[in-house]
């Protein structure tokens, strides 16, 4: 499966075929083998630099770019480490501002798999386990660090005092990992949501949240106040606002003002995301950065599959392509405000445990024509799955070839794997 990644490295692809042999336990949950790996490989999660982590159901990949890219354009070193990656494994560790190396990869992974045999790690666990070793071996001045699913037992949460912790905007994903019952959690869903990433909360760190619905909001407030981590959310009553100001937006807390520039990533949720990553520098003591390199961030941060304009290639040719690895109602409707007033053929692939009506019914007064495709290397939704209107195609070359040449936009989403095999396909490798 693209989870584990494929490499045209025989050394990395000796240990991603050790990657792929892993797998959970049945139910467990938990901090305890990730503490136990690290413990083993000489606790460095204890020496990173200040550690921004950032958790969210959407948009907390997209807060990380403009953290790292804020935090670069002051000209600071940064480490990061993300999920999931598109196109090859790589993308998860970025050392000092580039890529892992394949030579320093397949060292890596061989240390830490080696460390923790008897321990059953999960994929995930000896990831972050990986990145964090090579974080504490490079020198660098900031780290920016991605949930991975959740936050509560999410194995980057080993972590124990970051810089400052952030949550990007809540939906309904991975419910049967997120919702199962469990005493002594919020029974609605959306505030057992919040509840699971406001667990990365620690004491005397900033926590940084957006607004979110009322039952969701006191969730996070009632486990700040039981770690003792100082709340700073967004809106009109809390720590900070951001606001629309003509072709720019006023970012706004209690120490003044700041005029930024629109995000050259493209949907009106980026001002968001923009915004709690200039909330989670500004209400930080570890690293300072001026809003000069925060303007300068929010222009040049990048993160792909999300609402990307492929560039003319290989698969795109000259049409207008945009590529969305969305898969729930929050992506739905966000892809929804950015195409209202538009049509656009879509062209869907979803892995089967997702709703296949969770773009598609947001999205539905812009399609013009639906054509389903498999999602490589995972069980996917047929085409009826999607409705009356939707047909079928092999592949995404085949769903673009039989579309008609009308001028109308085309959007590709639904998975984050099938958004991977576009990009390699168009030429596209994030870097």
């Amino acid at each position: 499966m693209r989870d584990f990644g494929i490499s045209s490295d025989p050394a990395v692809q000796a240990q991603l075929d050790r990657l792929a042999a892993l797998s959970v336990p049945q139910g467990r949950l938990g901090l305890e083998t990730i503490r136990a790996l690290l413990s083993r490989l000489g606790d460095p999660h204890l020496a990173l630099p200040p550690v921004f982590h950032v958790a969210g159901t959407n948009g907390k990949g997209s807060t990380c770019a403009f953290l790292r890219a804020m935090l670069e354009a002051e000209g600071y070193r940064v480490h990061a480490t993300t999920s999931p990656h598109l196109v090859r494994y790589n993308e998860r560790i970025r050392v000092a501002g580039e890529l892992v190396s394949d030579a320093r990869l397949a060292e890596l992974l061989a240390e830490v798999l080696d460390a923790g045999s008897d321990l059953a790690p999960s994929f995930f666990e000896v990831t972050i386990a990986a990145s964090f070793l090579e974080f504490a071996r490079v020198p660098a001045d900031a780290c920016v660090v991605e949930v991975g699913l959740g936050g509560r037992f999410d194995a980057t949460n080993a972590i124990p005092r970051p810089a400052a912790c952030g949550i990007a905007a809540l939906g309904i994903d991975h419910e049967r990992f997120l919702l199962v019952p469990e005493h002594g959690t919020p029974p609605e869903p959306i505030a057992r949501i919040a509840f699971e990433k406001a667990g990365i909360a620690k004491p005397g760190v900033p926590l940084v949240t957006l607004d979110y619905p009322a039952e969701a909001m006191a969730a996070v407030e009632r486990t700040a106040e039981r770690v003792g981590a100082p709340l700073l959310p967004q809106g009109p009553g809390g720590a900070w606002t951001i606001e629309a100001d003509g072709d720019r937006i006023a970012y706004s807390d209690a120490q003044g003002t700041l005029s930024l520039p629109i995000p050259t990533l493209p949907g009106l949720h980026q001002s968001l995301n923009a915004g709690l990553a200039v909330a989670m520098l500004r209400h930080q003591q570890s690293v300072t950065v001026s809003p000069e390199a925060m303007a300068q961030g929010i222009r040049a941060a990048y993160w792909p599959a999300r609402l990307q304009r492929l560039a003319p290639g290989p698969l795109a040719g000259e049409r207008e392509v945009w590529l969305d690895g969305g898969h729930n109602p929050s992506a739905g409707a966000m892809l929804a405000r950015h195409f209202a007033g538009q049509r656009l053929h879509l062209v869907i692939g979803m892995i089967e445990g997702k709703d296949p009506a969770a773009l598609t019914a947001p999205l539905a007064p812009s399609i013009a024509t639906l054509t389903a495709v498999p999602v490589p290397d995972h069980e996917h939704y047929p085409a009826e799955a999607f409705g009356e209107i939707a047909r079928s195609a092999p592949d995404v070359p085949g769903a673009l070839a039989a579309l008609p040449h009308d001028g109308l936009p085309v959007l590709v989403a639904g998975s984050l794997y099938l958004a991977g095999e576009v990009l390699r396909l168009n030429g596209e490798t994030p870097d």
